[in-house]
């Protein structure tokens, strides 16, 4: 297996390359051809790795592009998702190098789409040609793959063409690369994700934009008000005020934050990577909780009024914003959506009116650790890495896993190998080369630890 990955390392490399000079953003629609040319990628790569019954799977939106490899009706069966889709590159101008023009410097690949999720979904696509083709036993179980173009924009269709084709995707459990590693040298496996409830809001004050000087001082602006609104939404410690927020909040004992504090953390180094003199969160929780185990709320975007070259001197009609909430065990993205929209609407000053529009969601949830699959992962990252995986918990969130749950019964293993510091959603993402090769080489291990295991 070793010697078949490293007698065609660059080929992987080079056609990782190929892939991410297609600009499959799907929030936006001008790159609609780009989304669809990288599904068609994927299928054909897909077919050459000797991936069988490859198909493209149309959906109200982006495809779905599924295949599978069938070794026996009593073999496990794991169901690999991942995702082709990616996030816009705006900034364009923050880029060091072109978003869609992969490069490969200090031993990372820098492009949109390179650890999130297109470098992740095509180490599944290598390490299983790797084992058709290394002549160390083939393929060990059943391999079902299911990539979607959606989950950059909420994942839309994916639970419709999940409830429609529940015996196509029978499986044991799912496999998920789209999440990280503590360091290159600390492997670790996420046992928990943070849900998610996503809003867009609006703030609307005259019927024009105004003249700020025959009109400032006797009716309320927009921007103003979004502003101060939105500053209301935390206290002096960094506390949510929304009326109940922490009503359903899973405490962790004492017991469980020190078993979380021995994994491998410098306050000192987080600072220094972002370039900030210092943290900040809710008070009485270390940074590594607060991005975990603790909810949030943060502003994503924000707008209103003129905002281009030089000045223009007008009190705006509406101000908008976009703000999202991460959630933990046992919140739940209909609870806080109602919530927050209640409050937020509560909280409008005189002279504007507000409208709040919820635009996706997702569950919190915690995958178990007991588990003849996480068994399986954390040998297969202790025989590449040389050392036993720490579990963690992740602040991002991925949706669908407690959707798989629900849907089909099936816990996930997130084996991911990205790192913290690969800047996703941020320009100039990149993924280590030697993260990318890292997947290659221990997915197998997975797979073949997992249809062993008794």
């Amino acid at each position: 297996m070793a010697n078949y990955l490293a007698d065609n390392q660059t080929r992987f490399l080079d056609e990782l390359m190929d892939w991410l000079r297609i600009p499959s953003v799907s929030a936006d629609p001008k790159f609609h051809g780009d989304v669809l040319k990288a599904a068609d990628f994927l299928k054909t790569r897909l077919e050459e790795a000797g991936v069988q019954n490859v198909e493209i799977c149309p959906t109200a939106g982006n495809p779905i592009v599924y295949g599978d490899y069938l070794v026996s009706p009593e073999a496990k069966t794991v169901l690999v998702y991942g995702h082709y889709d990616v996030q816009p590159a705006d900034p364009y101008e923050l880029w060091t190098s072109p978003p869609f023009e992969p490069v490969i410097k200090d031993e990372k690949i820098y492009a949109r789409g390179a650890c999130d999720d297109k470098g992740q979904v095509y180490m599944h696509v290598k390490a299983f040609e790797m084992m058709m083709r290394d002549g160390q036993g083939g393929v060990p179980c059943n391999i079902k793959f299911m990539f979607e173009g959606e989950e950059e924009i909420g994942s839309n269709n994916l639970e419709i063409f999940v409830k429609a084709n529940k015996e196509k995707l029978k499986a044991d459990v799912i496999l998920i690369s789209d999440t990280g590693i503590l360091a290159n040298d600390v492997p670790s496996i996420e046992v928990g994700l943070r849900g998610l409830s996503y809003h867009e809001v609006t703030v609307t004050g005259p019927n024009r934009d105004l003249h700020s000087g025959l009109y400032g001082g006797a009716v309320q602006n927009p921007i103003n008000a979004l502003c101060e609104m939105i500053a209301s939404l935390h206290d002096a410690n960094g506390h949510i005020t929304i009326p109940g927020f922490y009503d359903n909040v899973d405490e962790l004992s004492a017991d469980e934050r020190a078993e979380m504090a021995k994994a491998p953390f410098s306050e000192e180094e987080f600072k220094q990577s972002i370039g900030l003199p210092d943290s900040y969160g809710e008070k009485g929780y270390s940074s590594m909780e607060r991005t975990s185990i603790r909810p949030t709320l943060d502003v994503n975007g924000i707008w209103g009024g003129y905002t281009g070259e030089g000045a223009k001197t007008v009190i705006a009609s509406q101000a908008h914003a976009k703000i999202s909430m991460r959630l933990v065990p046992h919140q739940t993205s209909a609870e806080i959506t109602e919530k927050f929209q209640k409050h937020f609407e509560s909280i409008a000053p005189q002279g504007v009116t507000v409208e709040v529009r919820p635009h996706h969601g997702g569950e919190p949830v915690v995958t178990p650790t007991n588990s003849v699959a996480y068994k399986a992962a954390a040998d297969a990252m202790e025989t590449t890495f040389g050392k036993r995986p720490v579990p963690t918990r992740g602040g991002g969130s991925i949706p669908i896993v407690a959707m798989f749950k629900s849907e089909l019964g099936l816990d996930t293993v997130l084996l991911g190998f990205g790192l913290d510091s690969d800047a996703i959603h941020s320009p100039n993402e990149h993924f280590g080369v030697f993260n990318f090769l890292k997947g290659i080489e221990t997915i197998p291990h997975f797979y073949r630890n997992y249809a062993a295991a008794k």
